[in-house]
């Protein structure tokens, strides 16, 4: 068969990866070609346009991008017909894979969405529109399911991916001595973000925080493909360090974490590291973000476990001030953190229940048989 993958984001690279490789394994056949990054293309896919060419994100920023969109979204529907594609599989990315389910599903391509947007925190009412355009749904929480049963739909809940790659991972043992963290003050992951918008909101915070806590040793989990610049508040601090591209070996060894939220609030939940949710977004776009959000939280960790799990110190509450006490009290032996790595265990259990990747594959293939 002929896969068609659009990923529009670097966490749907790396679930897109997985993903060719259980379809390689039920269709040994499987050409795949599609939007993605350098992972899928280590897969096995021929990337057509890298992820980094689709980063907006924001109300504000897609507006200002809206050609560039457009362009993409014409490419990409020409290009499923050139490739004569027998299914096409869209990896999260709301807005931009929506659309593209609208054009496929009409033209009897059969259309499967594995990790659906996070209809359930805004736009509820979208569930019926993208139920009209995709064949199957793959979901990857355990309360989506749910969701979709009050719009007469069964989806098929797959597991969760972050639980597979954390489960996957293998620590470096060497991995405190080749970043000099040796000593023995007690190290606090700082995960400032993917995108250059979270990031230019996030890491002055952070780097007040730092000036607040000189007996704790601060790594930075930076990534490689970000301009060092967006760092910069951070360097030349005696209590920071920076890794690059490697924060599952920082999570193996942290004692606290301050999150921006996101994936990496579950993937730090995962690794038992208790943390301390900070988000901040600029002023049009928290605005209108009020008025749309339909849940309590925003953290992966609070939604699954149905509960403030963590604190989120969203906008105006991200505040030096509350971040440091709340870290003071995670750092620290006592009932904080003992009650939020006992939440932690409730949630992997809660997760537990088979490779999503593997699940999603099988049924993929098993749903293009006649």
């Amino acid at each position: 068969m002929r896969y068609y993958i659009i990923a529009g984001e670097r966490s749907g690279d790396l679930h897109g990866s997985n993903l060719i490789k259980s379809l390689r394994q039920y269709d040994p056949q499987a050409v795949v070609r599609g939007f993605g990054g350098d992972e899928m293309k280590l897969a096995g896919a021929e990337i057509v346009v890298h992820f980094e060419e689709m980063a907006f994100m924001g109300f504000v920023r897609l507006i200002t991008n809206y050609g560039t969109i457009r362009r993409m979204l014409k490419f990409c529907k020409e290009d499923i017909i050139r490739f004569n594609a027998d299914a096409v599989i869209l990896i999260d990315y709301g807005g931009f894979n929506r659309r593209i389910a609208a054009f496929t599903k009409p033209r009897s391509i059969k259309t499967f969405y594995y990790i659906p947007p996070k209809i359930w925190a805004w736009y509820q009412s979208r569930a019926k529109e993208i139920k009209a355009n995709v064949d199957r749904l793959f979901v990857i929480l355990p309360f989506e399911k749910e969701f979709y049963k009050k719009y007469d739909w069964e989806v098929d809940y797959v597991g969760n991916p972050v639980l597979d790659a954390v489960k996957a991972f293998n620590p470096d043992p060497d991995f405190r001595t080749k970043n000099n963290l040796t000593d023995d003050k007690p190290i606090v992951a700082l995960l400032p973000g993917s995108r250059k918008m979270e990031l230019q909101k996030i890491v002055p915070l952070m780097s007040e925080l730092v000036n607040q806590h000189p007996a704790y040793r601060f790594v930075v989990a930076a990534l490689p493909d970000l301009d060092p610049a967006l760092y910069q508040p951070l360097q030349g601090k005696a209590n920071v360090s920076f890794i690059q591209d490697d924060t599952y070996n920082l999570l193996h060894i942290a004692r606290a974490a301050v999150v921006t939220s996101g994936t990496a609030t579950l993937e730090t939940a995962l690794f038992r590291v208790p943390q301390v949710c900070v988000y901040r977004a600029g002023w049009l776009e928290y605005r209108i973000a009020r008025m749309l959000v339909k849940v309590e939280w925003v953290s992966l960790v609070n939604l699954i476990g149905n509960k403030a799990v963590i604190s989120e110190l969203i906008q105006d509450d991200a505040t030096v001030t509350g971040v440091s006490g709340e870290l003071t009290n995670l750092v620290n032996d006592g009932s904080r953190r003992a009650g939020m790595l006992e939440d932690y265990d409730k949630i992997y259990r809660i997760l537990d229940t088979g490779s999503a990747s593997d699940n999603a594959g099988r049924l993929m293939v098993s749903y293009l048989k006649p």
